[in-house]
Protein backbone atom coordinates (compact mmCIF):
# COMPACT_ATOMS: atom_id res chain seq x y z
CA UNK A 1 0.00 0.00 0.00
CA UNK A 2 2.89 2.84 0.72
CA UNK A 3 4.08 1.87 -2.91
CA UNK A 4 1.17 3.02 -4.35
CA UNK A 5 1.28 6.18 -2.81
CA UNK A 6 4.50 6.55 -3.92
CA UNK A 7 2.79 6.30 -7.26
CA UNK A 8 0.12 8.49 -6.47
CA UNK A 9 2.27 11.33 -5.54
CA UNK A 10 4.20 11.19 -8.82
CA UNK A 11 0.80 10.44 -11.27
CA UNK A 12 -0.99 13.60 -9.84
CA UNK A 13 2.25 15.80 -9.94
CA UNK A 14 2.56 14.31 -13.35
CA UNK A 15 -1.43 14.77 -14.65
CA UNK A 16 -1.10 18.36 -12.78
CA UNK A 17 1.23 19.88 -15.74
CA UNK A 18 -1.79 18.52 -18.06
CA UNK A 19 -4.34 20.12 -15.87
CA UNK A 20 -2.69 23.62 -16.43
CA UNK A 21 -3.05 23.74 -20.04
CA UNK A 22 -6.66 21.85 -20.62
CA UNK A 23 -8.70 24.97 -20.49
CA UNK A 24 -6.01 26.65 -22.69
CA UNK A 25 -6.61 24.01 -25.62
CA UNK A 26 -10.19 23.37 -25.33
CA UNK A 27 -11.95 26.53 -23.70
CA UNK A 28 -15.59 25.73 -23.00
CA UNK A 29 -17.90 26.39 -19.89
CA UNK A 30 -17.09 22.03 -18.98
CA UNK A 31 -13.37 22.56 -19.02
CA UNK A 32 -13.62 26.44 -17.18
CA UNK A 33 -15.25 23.95 -14.08
CA UNK A 34 -12.27 21.77 -13.77
CA UNK A 35 -9.34 23.25 -14.96
CA UNK A 36 -7.81 26.76 -14.25
CA UNK A 37 -9.36 29.33 -17.01
CA UNK A 38 -6.21 32.26 -15.62
CA UNK A 39 -2.69 32.34 -13.93
CA UNK A 40 -4.53 33.33 -10.37
CA UNK A 41 -3.66 31.37 -7.41
CA UNK A 42 -7.20 30.31 -6.75
CA UNK A 43 -7.97 29.05 -10.31
CA UNK A 44 -4.63 26.55 -9.69
CA UNK A 45 -5.77 24.91 -7.09
CA UNK A 46 -9.03 23.16 -9.46
CA UNK A 47 -5.40 21.79 -10.53
CA UNK A 48 -4.69 20.55 -7.12
CA UNK A 49 -7.93 18.67 -6.68
CA UNK A 50 -9.05 17.72 -10.43
CA UNK A 51 -5.43 15.97 -10.76
CA UNK A 52 -6.10 14.31 -7.21
CA UNK A 53 -9.56 12.63 -8.68
CA UNK A 54 -8.35 12.17 -12.09
CA UNK A 55 -5.56 10.07 -10.28
CA UNK A 56 -8.03 8.37 -8.05
CA UNK A 57 -9.55 6.63 -11.32
CA UNK A 58 -6.14 5.08 -12.03
CA UNK A 59 -5.30 4.43 -8.41
CA UNK A 60 -8.71 2.28 -8.11
CA UNK A 61 -7.16 0.27 -10.70
CA UNK A 62 -3.96 -0.41 -9.53
CA UNK A 63 -5.38 -1.22 -5.69
CA UNK A 64 -8.08 -3.42 -7.58
CA UNK A 65 -5.46 -5.25 -9.66
CA UNK A 66 -3.28 -5.92 -7.24
CA UNK A 67 -5.56 -6.92 -5.10
CA UNK A 68 -4.53 -4.71 -2.16
CA UNK A 69 -7.02 -4.55 0.85
CA UNK A 70 -8.00 -0.85 1.17
CA UNK A 71 -10.90 1.07 3.12
CA UNK A 72 -13.11 4.47 2.70
CA UNK A 73 -11.58 5.02 -0.78
CA UNK A 74 -14.17 7.69 -2.08
CA UNK A 75 -13.36 9.37 1.36
CA UNK A 76 -9.46 9.90 0.83
CA UNK A 77 -10.00 10.45 -2.32
CA UNK A 78 -12.01 13.74 -1.61
CA UNK A 79 -10.02 14.35 1.73
CA UNK A 80 -6.45 13.98 -0.12
CA UNK A 81 -8.32 16.71 -3.26
CA UNK A 82 -9.11 18.68 -0.43
CA UNK A 83 -7.00 19.22 2.19
CA UNK A 84 -4.70 20.14 -0.91
CA UNK A 85 -6.13 23.55 -0.99
CA UNK A 86 -5.42 24.53 2.18
CA UNK A 87 -2.71 22.57 2.54
CA UNK A 88 -0.68 24.20 -0.39
CA UNK A 89 -2.01 27.82 0.55
CA UNK A 90 -0.76 27.55 4.11
CA UNK A 91 2.69 27.06 2.53
CA UNK A 92 2.24 28.86 -0.72
CA UNK A 93 1.23 31.90 0.52
CA UNK A 94 3.69 33.70 2.64
CA UNK A 95 6.75 31.97 0.17
CA UNK A 96 5.00 33.68 -2.36
CA UNK A 97 4.44 37.09 -0.73
CA UNK A 98 8.05 37.36 0.29
CA UNK A 99 9.82 36.07 -2.77
CA UNK A 100 7.32 36.50 -5.80
CA UNK A 101 6.53 34.06 -8.18
CA UNK A 102 9.05 31.44 -8.57
CA UNK A 103 8.14 28.26 -10.78
CA UNK A 104 10.63 26.08 -9.72
CA UNK A 105 9.72 26.95 -6.06
CA UNK A 106 5.81 26.50 -6.68
CA UNK A 107 6.40 23.19 -8.28
CA UNK A 108 8.30 21.51 -5.18
CA UNK A 109 5.68 23.18 -2.77
CA UNK A 110 3.06 21.28 -4.87
CA UNK A 111 5.15 17.82 -4.82
CA UNK A 112 5.17 18.94 -0.94
CA UNK A 113 1.75 19.09 -0.82
CA UNK A 114 0.59 15.77 -2.75
CA UNK A 115 2.95 13.73 -0.44
CA UNK A 116 1.34 15.16 2.95
CA UNK A 117 -2.02 14.57 1.01
CA UNK A 118 -0.97 11.20 0.27
CA UNK A 119 0.28 10.30 3.99
CA UNK A 120 -3.12 11.42 5.03
CA UNK A 121 -4.71 8.97 1.78
CA UNK A 122 -2.48 6.28 2.90
CA UNK A 123 -4.02 6.59 6.76
CA UNK A 124 -7.82 6.94 5.71
CA UNK A 125 -7.25 3.78 3.38
CA UNK A 126 -6.36 1.88 6.33
CA UNK A 127 -8.41 3.04 8.51
CA UNK A 128 -11.56 0.85 9.53
CA UNK A 129 -14.75 1.55 6.90
CA UNK A 130 -16.81 4.15 7.02
CA UNK A 131 -19.63 3.53 4.00
CA UNK A 132 -21.51 7.09 5.01
CA UNK A 133 -18.60 9.02 4.76
CA UNK A 134 -17.66 7.64 1.60
CA UNK A 135 -20.92 8.22 0.29
CA UNK A 136 -21.25 11.79 1.32
CA UNK A 137 -17.39 12.53 0.06
CA UNK A 138 -19.56 12.01 -3.76
CA UNK A 139 -21.70 14.98 -2.34
CA UNK A 140 -18.86 16.86 -1.38
CA UNK A 141 -16.57 16.69 -4.72
CA UNK A 142 -19.73 17.78 -6.62
CA UNK A 143 -20.22 20.50 -3.56
CA UNK A 144 -16.54 21.59 -4.68
CA UNK A 145 -17.32 21.60 -8.44
CA UNK A 146 -20.04 23.98 -7.77
CA UNK A 147 -17.88 26.27 -5.67
CA UNK A 148 -14.78 26.30 -8.29
CA UNK A 149 -17.39 27.00 -10.73
CA UNK A 150 -18.92 30.16 -8.77
CA UNK A 151 -15.96 31.28 -7.88
CA UNK A 152 -14.61 31.36 -11.65
CA UNK A 153 -17.45 33.32 -12.90
CA UNK A 154 -18.12 35.42 -10.07
CA UNK A 155 -14.98 35.95 -8.01
CA UNK A 156 -14.09 37.77 -5.28
CA UNK A 157 -11.57 40.58 -6.34
CA UNK A 158 -9.32 39.55 -3.68
CA UNK A 159 -5.33 39.00 -4.64
CA UNK A 160 -5.94 35.18 -4.54
CA UNK A 161 -8.36 35.20 -7.52
CA UNK A 162 -6.29 37.99 -9.58
CA UNK A 163 -4.53 36.74 -12.50
CA UNK A 164 -1.60 39.19 -12.68
CA UNK A 165 -0.62 38.38 -16.25
CA UNK A 166 -3.72 39.59 -17.67
CA UNK A 167 -4.85 41.65 -15.53
CA UNK A 168 -8.46 39.90 -14.80
CA UNK A 169 -10.83 38.09 -12.45
CA UNK A 170 -12.27 35.03 -12.91
CA UNK A 171 -12.32 34.04 -16.57
CA UNK A 172 -12.60 37.07 -19.83
CA UNK A 173 -15.94 36.75 -20.90
CA UNK A 174 -14.99 36.32 -24.48
CA UNK A 175 -13.20 32.85 -23.49
CA UNK A 176 -17.13 31.38 -22.83
CA UNK A 177 -18.63 28.84 -25.95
Amino acid sequence: MKKTRIYAVIGIFLLSFLCHFVFDFFPCILTSIFFPVNESIWEHMKILFTATLLYGIIDHIILTKKNISFNNFLLQLFASAFLAIPIFLIIYLPVHYLFGEFLPLTLVLMLITYIICQYISYKILNFRDIPLLNQLSIILIIIMYIIFTYLTYYPFESYIFYDTTKGIYGIEKESQN
